[in-house]
Formats: structure tokens, C-alpha cells, sequence
């Protein structure tokens, strides 16, 4: 078993990484049902929290069949940081994450995500204010470092844990690689073998496939595994994951109609939790990936990000189902 805090996991768990526009409700839940041990919000801001953004507070929506659920907060200011994670606390999610590894320029230009890798002091005090506003545990999301010349994650982790942080998600890519290249792992697991470390090690990037997932596991020793890209129209992962870890073998690979279901579930809940016209349009952007590789599909792509109405689209994934074939592993 891994605690984080007193929030008890299974051995060696799988947890959703936050993937901004991605680890949304409807998400969140298809990740849920197919395995994940662990979820996160998409990032929020600290500032658009206390300005009381109309996004930044949709992305507090959490609901109890997700538990346990993280949500996750950025900035690099100490003031907003607290007041943020206290609002935060509020709605009661499980754990309060922070953000220290998103690269993207918009993120880093406000000082904030990557960015505070370039200043160890800095991201030990936006740590210690948020640990320090609310009850909640603390955890810790980053990458190794800002680039090659600086990966400092070993220094990082310490200084993090001797503030009271609960566990620790480590990217094994530094700023400057993006999402480019391989994630080093060795790193990662330099800061598990550290014996100074109490505090769970979760690893990230580059797990696709229950192979490597395995392999990473034996390989590195860490206490769980954070996936994200993967799971991104495959939800699939996480117990295909899990069995293969306990049994050496494959789970039958999704059918058309696992793949409706995925599909059509997503988009009823999206419809649910945001009313039908964000839902529909908020949807679009995973029809791809549910029905990655199936030759032909062209013409069905088209239809579903270009109709509007939740009948309409129940009635080409319909469609999609005869045409393609009920029971068809693709």
C-alpha cells in the first residue's frame, strides 16, 4: 500500500496525470472506470482563483465517485498561492497539488510552472505557504530541471519534503526538452534511492504501453506511475496496465463498440456537467483519439466535430457501429 498523507492507495498505483484541456470531469471519470488509482485536475491558476475567474473556478468541480481526486494549482506568488489553496480547500478535494512542471510559454512567462526551477528558494516558499494554509496534503508535481546544465531535481525533492510535502510527481524531461525526447528515469529514481526520502516517488512520461510500464517498474523501483499523453483516447490503459503487471498477459484489446461507448459516455457527461453546447464543442477535440486508427474514418471524423446537437451525435456514433462492425477490435 502507498500513503500520500492518510489517503491510502494500492501498491504501485496508476495515477492520471493533469493535462491542461484534457483532465476534465468527463475525463476524469472514463480514467476512473478503466483503473486509475489516482486523478488530478487540470491546472488552475492561483490568481485567476482569487479573481474569481469563471474557468479557474470550474476546474474546482470535483464529484465523489472520482476519489480520490487532486486538484491542481499554479503561480509564483506566495500571497495568491495560500490564498488560492484555501480556496481550494473549500470544496474538499483529497490532496492540493502544485504545479512546478508545466513548460508552456504562457505559464512560464508569469513565473510560474517550469519557470520556478530556476529558483529553488523561490518554489521551496510557494511550497511552504501552501502547506502551511490548509490541512489538506501537499503534493508536488515537476520536471528535472530547467535544462541539462541545471537538472537539480535531487536538491528539490529534500528541500520539498523538509516542508511538508506528502509526495512527489517528477516529469523525466527538463524545460528546455518540452515534450521532445526520451524521459530519463535514472534520474528519478536517484531521488527514490536517496535514503534521506520517506515520501512516495511517483515517475513520469513516456509509459505507453504495459510493457514499458512493467519494465519502468522493475527497472527504476519508484512507488507509482503517472500516465498522461496515453491515456488521451485511451482510457483502456490503466487496467490493461494492471493486468499485465499481474498476470504477463494482454487484456483483449478494445472493440468498436468499447470505443463508442468510451465516446458517446464522454460526451454525455461533458453535456451533463457543462449543458449541451460546451459539452458538444468540448468533446470535439477527443473524437481522434477514440477512433485512432481505423481506415476510412474520415468522413465519420468530419461528421462528429461539425454537428452541434447530442441526438444528432448519438446517431452517427450509431453509424459509426454498423458501418464499422459491432465486436471489431481495432
Amino acid at each position: 500500500m502507498v500513503k500520500i498523507g492518510t489517503i491510502e492507495l494500492p501498491d504501485f498505483p496508476l495515477l492520471l496525470a493533469p493535462m491542461e484541456d484534457v483532465s476534465d470531469p468527463p475525463f476524469r471519470r472514463l480514467c476512473k472506470l478503466h483503473g486509475a488509482d489516482l486523478m488530478y485536475s487540470e491546472f488552475i491558476s492561483s490568481e485567476g482563483l482569487i479573481r474569481d475567474a469563471m474557468k479557474s473556478r470550474q476546474k474546482l468541480d470535483i464529484f465523489d465517485y472520482e476519489r480520490p481526486v487532486g486538484i491542481q494549482i499554479f503561480g509564483g506568488d506566495e500571497e495568491a498561492m495560500a490564498l488560492s489553496a484555501k480556496i481550494v480547500e473549500a470544496v474538499n478535494p483529497d490532496i492540493v497539488d502544485i504545479n512546478f512542471g508545466c513548460p508552456v510559454k504562457k505559464v512560464v512567462c508569469k513565473g510560474a510552472g517550469a519557470a520556478v526551477l530556476k529558483d529553488v528558494d523561490l518554489m521551496v516558499r510557494l511550497t511552504k505557504a501552501v502547506v502551511d494554509s490548509t490541512h489538506l496534503p501537499v503534493t508536488v508535481k515537476t520536471r528535472l530541471g530547467w535544462d541539462e546544465n541545471s537538472i537539480n531535481i535531487y536538491e528539490v525533492a529534500e528541500r520539498l519534503q523538509d516542508v511538508g510535502i506528502k509526495a512527489l510527481s517528477v516529469h523525466g524531461r527538463t524545460r528546455a526538452q518540452m515534450y521532445k525526447g526520451e524521459a530519463d528515469w535514472t534520474e528519478i529514481a536517484r531521488v527514490k534511492n536517496n535514503p534521506r526520502m520517506h515520501i512516495p516517488i511517483f515517475g513520469n512520461g513516456d509509459i505507453d504501453s504495459p510493457e514499458k510500464a512493467l519494465e519502468y517498474k522493475d527497472k527504476y523501483g519508484l512507488d507509482g506511475i503517472m500516465i498522461g499523453r496515453a491515456a488521451i483516447g485511451y482510457p483502456w490503459i490503466f487496467n490493461e496496465i494492471k493486468h499485465y503487471m499481474a498476470t504477463g498477459k494482454h487484456l483483449p484489446a478494445p472493440t468498436l463498440e468499447d470505443r463508442v461507448e468510451a465516446a458517446r459516455n464522454h460526451l454525455t457527461w461533458a453535456v451533463d456537467w457543462k449543458g449541451e453546447r460546451v459539452g458538444v464543442f468540448e468533446t470535439r477535440r477527443h473524437y481522434t483519439n477514440y477512433f485512432k486508427g481505423i481506415p476510412n474514418f474520415k468522413e465519420y471524423r468530419q461528421k462528429l466535430v461539425s454537428t452541434d446537437g447530442l441526438q444528432d451525435l448519438n446517431l452517427i456514433l450509431d453509424d459509426v457501429l454498423q458501418k464499422f462492425g459491432e465486436g471489431q477490435a481495432v
